[in-house]
């Protein structure tokens, strides 16, 4: 992560800003919070107060309005933090902070934004459902026009922030004939009747993360709920799609960062047949190899944030960047803990919470098999 040029002065400063606070707010309580199975809103709203939420939204929506390249900086080092895996920022503000900024109307943005920066309203996605992952054109949730409002019905699975949120940013079908074009965005509040949450999942990592289930049984909202033009929602969701992946390529890679960099501390200390085991030769071909790829992967990462940054980043970038760093890193975490030997599987090292942590990256998002497909069509 050093001498990279994407980033200026002032991003550095915020970078030592956000890593402080994870170091003393996130990193001391993620036993308990894995233990109970969701971070806390308390940490959330710490976390707003020292402008780490929504750092893209425009000062006239509440927001700092700065670039992009902030939020990554937050994505890194919330992924460069030991059980950061397990905190639902990038969602919150990377994802559906956008979705609204680009397509919500005018009174939209003035309700959801302020509350999004303060962590007032904290938010979630539901696109996947049980049965239909990647493929989002053949989602089952309806929402079905009654004079004035929508009535929803149907199911979401894997819900990010699924336990905190106070509204859901929801694809469903309005036209179930009409394939990706019959798919609508509708922002649904958690507290209306007919909606329910399902249990928080048990996953094999990011413990600490609320991921869960969603029902939606007659849920009425108004249509002003609506967000762009009836049909929009599958457009929108493509358009902002490579955004999303940069977000998780990010965490991956910082993620892998952290998994090295801790590995090489062990090896240096520990010692095995009377000599460190950074010694051996094959420790230093390991390290050697796991080096040259981080390097590879923030050198194209960085390339794809000034893409990103600027508005021009095309989908086969976005799979591409979030193909090679997610990939990379099952690789990193997966050698790093070996160095560690059999005290890497041990749950008291962090690395062995970075090794099931990794696990997903290369799922959620659009799996690698999809990136590979979205990269295939492109040629």
């Amino acid at each position: 992560m050093q001498n990279r040029t994407v980033y200026n002065s002032d991003h550095e400063l915020f970078r030592e800003n956000i890593r402080r606070f994870l170091r003393s707010e996130l990193e001391p309580n993620i036993e308990q919070w894995e233990d109970e199975g969701v971070v806390p809103r308390s940490f959330w709203e710490k976390a707003a107060e020292h402008g780490f939420l929504c750092c893209g939204v425009p000062e006239e929506y509440g927001g700092p309005g700065a670039d992009f390249l902030y939020n990554m900086v937050v994505s890194e080092e919330t992924g460069y933090a030991i059980g950061g895996a397990s905190v639902g920022f990038s969602v919150h503000a990377d994802i559906v902070a956008y979705y609204l900024m680009h397509a919500a109307s005018e009174a939209q943005k003035r309700y959801w934004l302020p509350k999004m920066v303060t962590a007032e309203k904290i938010a979630a996605i539901g696109m996947t459902e049980p049965g239909v992952g990647s493929d989002l054109k053949n989602i089952r949730t309806t929402a079905v026009r009654d004079g004035d409002e929508y009535v929803i019905n149907g199911q979401k699975t894997f819900i990010t922030n699924g336990q905190n949120c106070d509204f859901v940013l929801l694809a469903c079908k309005t036209d179930p004939d009409a394939g990706g074009r019959g798919i609508s965005l509708i922002i649904v509040e958690t507290d209306r009747p007919g909606f329910s949450r399902g249990r928080n999942l048990d996953k094999i990592g990011q413990k600490g993360a609320d991921t869960s289930e969603m029902f939606f049984q007659d849920v009425r909202v108004p249509v002003s709920n609506l967000v762009g033009e009836e049909g929009d929602g599958f457009k929108i969701m493509m358009r902002e799609l490579p955004r999303e992946r940069i977000t998780i390529a990010c965490r991956a890679q910082a993620e892998a960062q952290r998994a090295f960099d801790e590995a090489c501390v062990y090896v240096k200390e520990r010692k095995a047949f009377g000599q460190h085991i950074a010694d051996f030769q094959n420790t230093q071909f390991t390290l050697a190899e796991m080096k040259t790829n981080l390097e590879v992967g923030w050198a194209y990462l960085d390339q794809c944030l000034r893409k990103c940054n600027d508005g021009i980043l095309t989908p086969e970038e976005g799979a591409m960047a979030k193909l090679w760093t997610t990939e990379n890193e099952g690789v990193v975490v997966d050698k790093c803990l070996q160095l560690f030997g059999g005290y890497g599987y041990m749950r008291e090292y962090p690395i062995s919470r970075m090794f099931v942590d990794a696990r997903v990256r290369r799922i959620y998002g659009g799996t690698t098999e999809i990136m590979k497909l979205v990269i295939g069509r492109s040629l």
